[in-house]
């Protein structure tokens, strides 16, 4: 694989600027639980092994099981291992990672609207987004898992 560019060197205002989204995000209405979830999921269907190692660990050092960490890319299938909550977050994941299919569609986002405030929503679609870049950029970057980003 070919040796990529290093964003903080080449780019250090734009890396601080997800530095910036990752800060707002730590402190947003979003749980841990909710937010390690969109992580790993949305790095598991961008194929992100970076992202997907750094956020099982993360979601394990919060408490997550490995169970529902092994079942997360079928969580639809898994039936009471994620709450209904989680499924709406991990539906939202799925649709904007995904953008490209159909987006998120009006069925999600009322659905989501059962369970979180528009504020809390603005705050899942923060998170989503911002894994998702994440993810690009590692990957753009040929970062392999045990290098340093930052």
């Amino acid at each position: 694989m070919q040796k990529r560019l290093n964003i903080k060197e080449v780019a250090p205002n734009a890396l601080n600027a997800m530095v910036a989204l990752e800060i707002y995000l730590s402190k947003c209405s979003l749980s841990k639980s909710n937010k390690e979830l969109i992580k790993i999921r949305a790095s598991q269907i961008n194929g992100c092994a970076y992202c997907i190692n750094i956020h099982t660990q993360d979601a394990i050092k919060n408490g997550e099981t490995n169970q529902r960490i092994f079942l997360l890319n079928a969580w639809r299938e898994a039936q009471d291992i994620f709450t209904e909550e989680e499924k709406i977050v991990l539906a939202i994941t799925e649709e904007i990672t995904l953008i490209h299919q159909n987006g998120l569609s009006d069925t999600t986002y009322s659905n989501a609207l059962s369970f979180f405030s528009e504020e809390q929503i603005a705050d899942i679609i923060t998170a989503i987004i911002t894994i998702n870049l994440w993810n690009r950029v590692v990957l753009s970057t040929h970062l392999r898992i045990g290098q340093s980003l930052a």
